[in-house]
């Protein structure tokens, strides 16, 4: 990478993070202006002056054509497409009447139609962008020209106007603030469009433009602004101000950013410095892609193999008529000479090869491009009709904005999500305490069971109360009223120690406005039991006490940063007594306690451990009283600490270091984060089906973290999480190698000594999530080996291709925005996916849109996964797009996600559906329709071939004109249709309730070249049969009446009528899911071949178009006879019955998953008829995995401080400055479930049960264990009311499995033979048996099924 030397030094941080953006390929005209500009140069209110350096407008355009351009663009981007190319090629060769033998109308129609219709669609896509251009474009701002505000369209505003924004408006443009209605500059503005973060932020405009709130100043300012070229970086801006020969420095905190919102603010003035595509919101947008399927790509190349294999059939067939032309064609001259071009055999060799060219294509025909459509298109409104993604709260149904990825939704591995609206609802509520060592709240006994709640208790006592707020320990609130001072002291901190800003719209009607909503809700928490904050100055605080209001005098705010993960306040309360309360992380503020409270931090930590083991978020709570002495001789040390120059931050922190000690513990806080509904369990099913969850996010690292543990993608039970840091390129290195040497050292130590005794378990330990031996990315690779081991051999496998494959631990990887920064650089980019795809779960904090981008197209590049990306707010545009599927979550942030999307719905859980019926069934149908496509053509074109070594090659057609354009329009495609648009293997409850179900779309099984070989042989050796079978019987046999059989016309009915038969006993066979339709299409396609054949060969069709339909009676003739008849089933047995072969014998030798999921399905309702239903818990979706059971488990976890949501130092300075603080309500969404950790936890303990070296019981040596009903791990159980009784319950059994093979003692066997409830179980959990085999991951299984312990009763 090379600098221009004239850059100025300062500018290297924005240069070389440019240069790497070039080179992802962004717009061209971007990356020209990058390069020549060095350096913006702004002057305000002199549009001449900046107008000579061709800045942009602010005009944006996210649409791809205009009128004039889009037939030429939309019609080269569709020929692309190399069937297209195919289809026009063949188009024309069609209109050259010499080599012609069929119409160039069966062509050009479909091609037509084909191009229309994808057309038709482009262009209605186009229209909303560009109506969504207009409508941005169109919004009115107010631009100060000649001294006089003046209306303007966004579009109409320029590099160097002031404009003029008023309250709750949106900036039009990247804005140098000048002044605002507020005092001292500033203004409020919420950055959700850009970060995701709903908080409100601050940004302050330079004292010396402050004072220019009147136009008449501004329109007389002519400073100039020197600052850095456009970039994407949304945290940093670098400028210079000259005005009035001084020069100020610019910084972020004096940009408002397009996209940001002000809030809370009457008005402000700001200069243009970033215009339309130049603005950084633009620049992290990324651009409109073109995506395309794995199975569309697939098809292009296929394509182009099959036009190779329809060259070599036609050099062979005209070879072939080379010869018969100069051997024996010559001896026919006299009286059958050639055509006039023809004059020698050569070149009629040559006319007969394009002549094949045009018979053969139909090996491809283009109704497979309209069948496709048609088939993307129904399962489209299958997503969009689905009730149960139908959010009723929002009166939002899933929408399948695209049709042409929904097979891709099938085959995901890769998930990136953002954190903020996609994964929480960023709400907090206060759940729990403890104070001065007694635990209030909700219990949570030992067995991890949760008791019933009560009423929410009453605060009708306090008329300042929040009613949206819910408590339910009555003792707490009889604390409060019974007058316990620590009690007292405790809500009083909580009244006291914060940032919070208060706002009173009405009388008593109080809003907080608080910078993190973790902040929030203790403040309201306190507000509730009688501790209301009412008001604050720059210099005090105003609480009312349990009705009586308290001024406290504001001495210092201590404020919180990453680094002290704490903050305090000293007050003086009326009585002149000065105290100290702090709030922060438990593990910093237990080290400085006073000693005394050794026995107190011991009960606290318990309770703290207990809160973290619920996933909640902890402060611990102290305070310490101060004599006037030791408050005056601090704070001198402050005031010299603030006057420093330099190293003024280490300085302050120090001070407050020294301020901080021997404090009084009081006791600690738990808060939860209210995640979206069903966003664990949603997690943990995606994860067992072996997809990866990255978690990309703007906030901050803590925060992150803290929902990776809510969501259980992050558990204290994970062996290591690693945090990579770093700010520098060798910093970062050296992170990502020490943790790849941490994982590699537990893969040898396990190597070593564990897997010995785990040979069949060692491999498998993981639920289904691809983590077990083989590693994150091992999962095809390592196949052959698991089944290796699997079969008994005793020698390991042989190494895998890196160390890293054979990680059998869980880790985790938690990376910050600025480390990442440096792990993209194009030499370190290889070493931090090989790092991150090692672990489970990925978190990257403090990550830019475009960085996010860049993630996700790094995992494309080197894993060749399909990836999928969620989000909600416009800070995810550019993931969305970059990803192979995007997903919009239409929540609080705008819609500009949902506009940018493939699909889009109201709540995260809604994708396990998208992914494991909508998307699996996709994948399913189309791999079915696709496979049943190339056979059924090469079945009927192949006949022409074979047909063409018995014609002399003179490119005769077997069949009848007509019957070759009614084949693909009639005969066979609706049948076909039906089969891919309604065909399932398991129902929904089934692909929810087995996960593992998932993941042949994963490894492509059921559509790739390999498949699609079979394919085309077995439609090889069907043309072969169809065309020897007739040949063979009707060239000996004759009618009834003597005369020969052996002519063209019952031939050509014969070898057509055995087709259509064949090709529908066929597709009848592959069907697994038979609805009216299907029986309608299927049989009623046969019954119109018959009614079109016998219509075209009757006298009425002769007698109006005698030329056309010259054969009258040939059909009537042809199937009168007895040996027609017996010919066609003898086709069709033959090409029916080694297919029925091979397909028992695979169901019975290496049966599918999903097969054995449908013999379990029979067994259950073979079970249920006799005795009825019986009792039957809960079943489908989340619901029927844990139903009301998921409830909380008590266990010692990790501490994770409720500072995780302050996204930057507090508002401390700010409020001891004197400048009024004003800050906007946040959003509040609606609250999500909390029964999710039993659900995660349960797997867990079973995964160590069966992880455990003495834990696995050899079938030989153990008997089996009893069955247990008690708990599956991914399906309900439906064991009759009979069946439970007679199965013994309780700890040892619910852990039970029984590998031994079990043949029924006697009685009806369903089908003869009796089943194998290990074999069964294996399969369905993927663990030891068939599942390894299909997904190429094995894992312990669960807890088998009562009711299948035995197919006889």
């Amino acid at each position: 990478m090379t600098i221009p030397k004239d850059i100025p030094e300062k500018w290297f941080p924005i240069v070389l993070p440019l240069k790497r953006k070039k080179q992802e390929g962004l717009n061209a005209d971007k990356e020209r202006r990058e390069r020549t500009e060095e350096e913006r140069r702004v002057r305000a209110n002199d549009r001449e002056y900046n107008e000579k350096f061709q800045y942009a407008n602010n005009c944006i355009m996210t649409s791809k054509y205009n009128i004039i351009t889009f037939l030429p663009v939309n019609l080269f981007e569709q020929f692309q497409e190399v069937a297209n190319t195919y289809f026009l090629f063949l188009l024309i060769l069609q209109l050259i009447p010499q080599i012609s033998s069929l119409s160039w109308f069966t062509t050009i129609v479909p091609l037509v139609l084909v191009l229309s219709i994808t057309a038709v669609k482009d262009a209605t896509d186009d229209y909303f962008r560009h109506k969504s251009d207009n409508q941005v474009n169109n919004r009115q701002s107010q631009v100060l020209i000649h001294g006089i505000l003046q209306k303007e369209k966004w579009m109409n505003v320029r590099v160097g106007d002031i404009i003029k924004l008023e309250n709750n408006q949106f900036v039009a443009a990247d804005l140098l603030l000048l002044s605002s209605s507020e005092p001292h500059g500033l203004c409020y503005i919420e950055t959700a469009e850009l970060d995701g973060e709903t908080n409100m932020k601050v940004r302050q405009s330079l004292s010396v433009t402050s004072e220019l709130g009147d136009p008449n100043n501004l329109a007389q300012f002519d400073g100039e602004v020197i600052c850095e070229p456009p970039n994407n970086k949304l945290d940093r801006f670098c400028g210079t101000l000259y005005w009035r020969e001084s020069k100020y420095s610019l910084s972020n905190q004096n940009m408002l950013l397009r996209g940001c919102v002000l809030r809370n603010t009457e008005s402000c003035y700001g200069l243009v410095i970033f215009a339309g595509p130049d603005t950084k919101l633009m620049q992290n947008s990324g651009r409109t892609k073109f995506k395309r399927t794995s199975i569309d790509r697939l098809m292009n190349t296929l394509v182009l193999w099959i036009f190779g294999f329809l060259v070599c059939m036609g050099v062979i067939l005209a070879i072939g008529n080379a010869v018969w032309e100069k051997e024996v064609g010559s001896l026919f001259q006299s009286y059958l000479p050639w055509d006039p071009p023809v004059d020698n055999f050569l070149f009629s060799a040559f006319l007969a090869f394009w002549s094949y060219v045009i018979i053969l294509n139909t090996v491809v025909p283009i109704s497979l491009y309209v069948s496709v459509e048609v088939i993307r298109l129904g399962h489209s409104y299958f997503i969009n009709w689905d009730r149960r993604m139908y959010c009723q709260r929002r009166n939002t149904p899933a929408e399948a904005r695209t049709t042409t990825l929904n097979e891709e939704l099938g085959q995901v591995e890769y998930i990136f999500s953002d954190k903020t609206g996609t994964l929480t609802q960023n709400i907090m509520t206060f759940n729990k305490c403890s104070i001065n060592g007694h635990a209030y709240g909700e219990v949570i006994d030992t067995l991890g069971a949760q008791p019933k709640r009560g009423q929410p208790l009453d605060f009708s006592f306090n008329p300042l109360a929040d009613p949206d707020f819910c408590f339910y320990d009555q003792s707490l609130l009889d604390s409060v009223k019974l007058g316990e001072p620590l009690v007292h002291q405790f809500f009083r901190l909580l009244s006291l120690c914060h940032t919070v800003m208060s706002e009173e719209k009405s009388e008593g009607e109080l809003v907080y406005k608080a910078q993190s909503p973790d902040e929030g809700a203790l403040v309201t928490a306190a507000r509730n039991f009688g501790f209301v904050f009412r008001s604050r100055t720059p210099s005090t605080v105003t609480v009312q006490e349990l009705g009586r209001p308290v001024t406290y005098t504001l001495l210092a705010i201590l404020d919180f940063n990453n680094i002290r993960k704490r903050m305090s306040v000293i007050v003086r309360n009326p009585e002149g007594k000065i105290r100290l309360y702090c709030k922060g992380a438990d593990t910093l503020l237990f080290e400085r306690l006073h000693p005394c409270n050794q026995d107190l931090m011991n009960v606290t930590s318990d309770h703290l451990n207990e809160y973290a083991g619920d996933g909640l978020r902890t402060l611990a709570l102290a305070y310490r009283d101060l004599s006037e002495q030791q408050w005056e001789d601090w704070a001198e040390l402050l005031r010299s600490a603030e006057r420093a120059t330099d190293f003024r931050e280490d300085r302050l922190a120090a001070v407050y270091e020294e301020i901080e000690q021997d404090m009084m513990l009081l006791g600690a806080t738990a808060i939860e984060d209210k995640l979206q509904e069903g966003v664990p369990e949603t997690i943990a099913i995606l994860s067992l089906a072996n997809i990866k969850i990255w978690v990309l996010t703007g906030d901050k690292q803590e925060t992150a973290v803290n929902i990776g543990y809510s969501c259980k993608m992050l558990t204290d039970d994970m062996t290591e999480v690693f945090h990579i840091s770093g700010h520098t390129v060798q910093s970062v290195r050296e992170d990502l190698r020490r943790a790849r040497e941490r994982m590699m050292e537990s893969a040898r130590s396990r190597d070593g000594g564990k897997e010995e005794g785990m040979e069949g378990w060692g491999e498998g330990c993981s639920l289904g999530n691809g983590f077990g031996v083989g590693g994150v990315g091992g999962g095809a690779d390592w196949q052959p080996q698991r089944e290796e081991k699997q079969q008994g051999s005793v020698p390991p496998p042989g190494p895998p291709s890196t160390l890293l494959d054979s990680i059998a631990g869980e880790y985790a990887l938690v990376i910050s925005g600025h480390s990442l920064a440096h792990a993209l650089e194009a030499d370190m980019e290889q070493e931090f996916l090989d790092t991150a795809c090692a672990c489970k779960a990925v978190i990257c904090c403090r990550v830019t849109p475009l960085q996010k981008a860049l993630v996700v197209e790094l995992v494309k590049k080197h894993k060749k996964a399909v990836t999928l990306a969620i989000g909600d707010g416009a800070n995810d545009v550019s993931m969305i797009k970059s990803a192979h599927i995007g997903v919009g979550i239409s929540g609080q942030e705008g819609i500009q996600a949902v506009l940018a999307s493939d699909y889009s719905f109201s709540q995260f859980r809604f994708l396990q559906r998208l992914l494991l019926v909508h998307g699996r069934w996709s994948y399913l149908r189309m791999c079915r329709f696709l496979c049943y496509f190339f056979y059924k053509n090469f079945a009927f074109t192949m006949v022409h071939f074979w047909f063409g070594f018995f014609c002399g090659f003179s490119a005769q057609t077997v069949y009848d004109q007509y019957f070759i354009t009614l084949y693909n329009i009639v005969y066979t495609s609706l049948p076909v249709l039906a089969m891919g648009i309604f065909d399932q293997d398991v129902p929904e409850q089934r692909s929810l309730e087995y996960p593992k179900l998932y993941e042949p779309g994963q490894l492509n099984l059921l559509f790739n070249k390999r498949e699609f070989f079979i394919c085309i042989a077995q439609g090889i050796y069907t043309s072969v049969v169809l065309f020897f079978v007739p040949y063979g019987v009707l060239s000996q046999a004759s009618r009834n009446d003597g005369i020969p059989l052996a002519d063209y016309q019952t031939f050509a009915v014969t070898v057509a009528t055995s087709l259509v038969i064949v090709v529908s006993v066929q597709i009848a066979l592959d069907t697994g899911y038979w609805t009216a339709i299907n029986h309608f299409f299927v049989w009623g396609s046969l019954g119109a071949y018959f009614t079109i054949l016998f219509a075209m060969h009757s006298n009425i069709l002769f007698s109006i178009f005698p030329n056309q339909f010259c054969f009258a009676g040939s059909a009537q003739n042809t199937l009168g006879q007895p040996v027609v008849w017996l010919t066609i089933a003898l086709a069709t047995v033959v090409c029916i019955v080694p297919v029925l072969a091979f397909r028992f014998l695979k169901l019975d030798l290496k049966p599918q998953l999903s097969d054995t999921v449908r013999y379990t399905q029979l067994v259950r309702q073979k079970k249920r008829k006799p005795g009825g239903r019986g009792g039957r818990g809960a079943s489908g979706g989340v619901g029927g995995l844990g139903g009301g059971a998921l409830g909380r488990l008590g266990r010692a976890g990790s501490r994770r401080s409720g500072y995780a949501f302050a996204h930057q130092e507090g508002f401390g300075e700010l409020i001891t400055s004197g400048k009024n603080m004003r800050l906007s309500s946040l959003a509040l969404a609606t609250f999500a479930s909390r029964h999710s950790a039993s659900w995660i936890d349960t797997l867990r303990k079973k995964k160590q049960q069966a992880a455990q070296p003495g834990g696995e019981s050899s079938p030989a040596a153990a008997p089996a264990a009893p069955l247990s009903t008690s708990s599956s791990l991914l399906g309900p159980q439906e064991a009759t009311a009979e069946e439970a009784a007679h199965t013994p319950l309780g700890p040892a059994c619910s852990n039970a499995v029984t590998p031994t093979l079990a043949r029924s003692p006697g009685g009806d066997s369903i089908g003869g033979w009796a089943v194998n409830l290990g074999a069964v179980q294996e399969a369905l959990f993927g663990w030891r048996g068939v599942g390894a085999r299909i997904s190429g991951a094995s894992s312990p299984g669960p807890p088998p099924i009562a009711e299948e312990s035995s197919l006889t009763e």
